[in-house]
C-alpha cells in the first residue's frame, strides 16, 4: 500500500527551503559582521537567562579523502592528513574568541561534528578537538553528541574511540547499495562494510545509528532501489534520511563529472520516493517528518509522539530551541535573534583568525515580523498543528487578520486534504505531512515577495 498517491507527488514536485532556520540562510546579508554577532554574544551572557539556557555546538570539518560526484557540501578533498592538525589549531583560536565574550563553562546539550568527513581526523586529533571543547563547555548527561561518518574511513578500533570520546549518535553516509549507482558517484563502499560497522556501533552501545540515502542518483531505477531499500530495512538502522538529489552542476562543480544522460527521469525519482515511502513505513518506521524516518522507541519518534521536536541547522531534533555556536568554514550559527555564518574558504577563514578576529562574514538580525513567521513555520514544521491564540498571546497580534492571505492559500490545500482550518487552528492531516515544507512555505514572506525558488532544492 502506498503512503501517498504519486499523483500528489508530482503536484508538489516544485523547489522550497527546508527550514532548517527562518529566514533561509540566502536571505543573509554582508551587512551582519563580527560587530552585530560580538553584540549577540555579548548580550547573552549579559542576559538574565545566560547559562541557564543549553548551548548546541556544530564543528565543520571540511576534508575528504576523495570527492563524491553528488556533494553539495563545503568540502576540500586532500589526501594530506597533516591539514588537519592545522585546522584544529586555528579552531582553538575560534573558541577562546568565543569564550572571550561568551566566558567558559557553559552547558551543552547537543554536539554535532559535519563534513566534509569528521573522521578524516585521526583518532588523536579527535581526542584533541574533544577536549578543547570540554576545556571551554560542559557536555551534559544525556545530551545528544553525534558525529558525520564515512564508513570507508572507520574500523572497529575507530568506532571505540568515538564512543570512548563521548559520541552517543552516528550517521553514516551510504546513498546507495547498488555497485553500479556507486561508480557512477565515484563512492565504492560495500554493503558488507555498512552492515558490519553497524552491528559493531550497536555492540558498542551507540544510542542511535542513522542511515542517509539519496534518490535520483545516476544509474538509479526504481527497481534498483527497490533492491537498496530492502537491505536498508534489513540493516534497520534507529534513523534514516532519505534525500532528493538537486541536480546542479552550475552551482557545484563536482557535479559536473556525472553523466545528466544517466539521470532518472521525473516519474522515476516519483516512483522511487513513492515506493521508499511505502517501504520504511511497511518496515514499521515512524515518518519524523520531511525527509527522516525513526523506528518507534527512538528518541526522535518519542519526541514527535510527545509534541517534543523542534528544528535547527541539522535538522529535527529532540533538543529544545537552544542558542548555536558554530565553528569550522562555513559554519552557520543562530545566537538570540541572529543568524551568521563563518567565512566559507580556507584561506578567508585563517585570515580572520590571524587577525584576532571572529571569521564572520554574513548574517542577519531578524525582525519582529521574521520571529513572528519563525514561530508559525516551526510549529508546523515540528508540531504539524498551530493554534492561533498561542501565537496571538505570544506577539499580540489577531492572526486572522495578520496572516489573511496565508488563509486564503491554506483554504486551497484544505481541498486537496493537506490541512485542516480548524476553529482557531491549523493542522497538517497525516497526507499533509509528507508536503509538510508546502504548507511552510505559505508564511514565508521572503518567498512570496519573490518567488525565486530555483535555488532549493524539491520540497519531496
Amino acid at each position: 500500500m502506498e503512503a501517498v498517491s504519486p499523483d500528489l507527488l508530482k503536484r508538489f514536485d516544485v523547489p522550497g527551503p527546508r527550514y532548517t532556520s527562518y529566514p533561509t540562510a540566502d536571505r543573509f546579508v554582508e551587512a551582519f559582521g563580527q560587530t552585530q554577532y560580538i553584540q549577540a554574544l555579548d548580550q547573552r551572557r549579559q542576559g538574565s537567562v545566560g547559562k541557564a539556557l543549553p548551548l548546541s555546538l556544530y564543528v565543520h570539518i571540511p576534508f575528504c579523502e576523495s570527492l563524491c560526484y553528488y556533494c553539495a557540501c563545503n568540502k576540500i578533498i586532500t589526501k594530506h592528513h597533516e591539514r588537519g592538525a592545522e585546522y584544529l589549531r586555528y579552531l582553538g583560536r575560534e573558541v577562546d574568541l568565543h569564550t572571550a565574550h561568551l566566558g567558559t563553562g557553559h552547558a551543552v546539550s547537543q554536539l554535532h561534528l559535519g563534513g566534509g568527513s569528521p573522521t578524516f581526523l585521526s583518532d588523536a586529533e579527535l581526542r584533541d578537538l574533544m577536549a578543547m571543547l570540554r576545556r571551554s563547555f560542559v557536555l551534559v548527561p544525556g545530551g545528544e553528541y553525534s558525529i558525520e561518518v564515512d564508513p570507508r574511513t572507520v574500523d572497529r578500533a575507530r568506532l571505540e574511540t568515538l564512543a570512548a570520546l563521548g559520541f552517543n549518535r552516528l550517521s553514516f553516509g551510504v546513498q546507495d547499495f547498488d555497485p553500479a549507482v556507486q561508480k557512477a558517484v565515484h563512492r565504492i563502499q560495500p554493503a558488507e562494510q555498512v552492515f558490519e560497522l553497524v552491528e559493531t556501533a550497536r555492540e558498542l552501545g551507540f544510542e542511535s545509528v542513522n542511515v542517509d540515502l539519496i534518490y535520483g542518483l545516476p544509474k538509479q531505477t526504481p527497481e534498483s532501489f527497490d533492491r537498496t531499500l530492502a537491505q536498508v530495512n534489513q540493516l534497520r538502522p534507529d534513523r534514516i534520511a532519505l534525500y532528493a538529489y538537486a541536480h546542479l552542476p552550475e552551482r557545484f562543480k563536482p557535479q559536473r563529472r556525472i553523466i545528466a544522460a544517466e539521470l532518472p527521469v521525473a516519474g522515476s525519482k516519483v516512483a522511487m520516493l513513492s515506493r521508499s515511502l511505502s517501504a520504511f513505513l511497511d518496515a514499521g518506521y515512524v515518518y519524523v517528518g520531511m525527509d527522516h524516518f525513526a523506528l518507534p522507541d527512538d528518541a526522535l519518534a518519542v519526541a514527535k509522539r510527545q509534541g517534543r521536536l523542534h528544528r535547527n541547522f541539522q535538522g529535527y531534533s529532540t533538543q529544545p530551541d537552544c542558542d548555536l555556536v558554530a565553528l569550522g568554514v562555513s559554519a552557520i550559527g543562530r545566537i538570540g535573534a541572529t543568524y551568521s555564518q563563518n567565512a566559507k574558504t580556507l584561506e578567508e577563514y585563517y585570515d580572520f583568525l590571524d587577525q584576532g578576529q571572529l571569521p564572520i562574514v554574513r548574517g542577519l538580525a531578524l525582525n519582529r515580523d521574521d520571529i513572528l513567521r519563525r514561530g508559525v513555520i516551526m510549529a508546523l514544521m515540528c508540531q504539524g498543528e498551530l493554534v492561533f491564540e498561542s501565537i496571538e498571546l505570544a506577539y499580540l497580534i489577531d492572526f486572522r487578520e495578520y496572516f489573511a492571505a496565508e488563509l486564503a492559500v491554506l483554504a486551497g490545500m484544505q481541498e486537496r486534504g493537506l490541512v485542516e482550518l480548524l476553529d482557531g487552528a491549523i493542522r497538517v492531516t497525516p497526507t499533509g505531512w509528507f508536503f509538510v515544507r508546502g504548507v511552510a512555505m505559505v508564511f514565508d514572506r521572503y518567498l512570496q515577495a519573490d518567488r525565486t525558488r530555483a535555488r532549493f532544492s524539491k520540497i519531496i
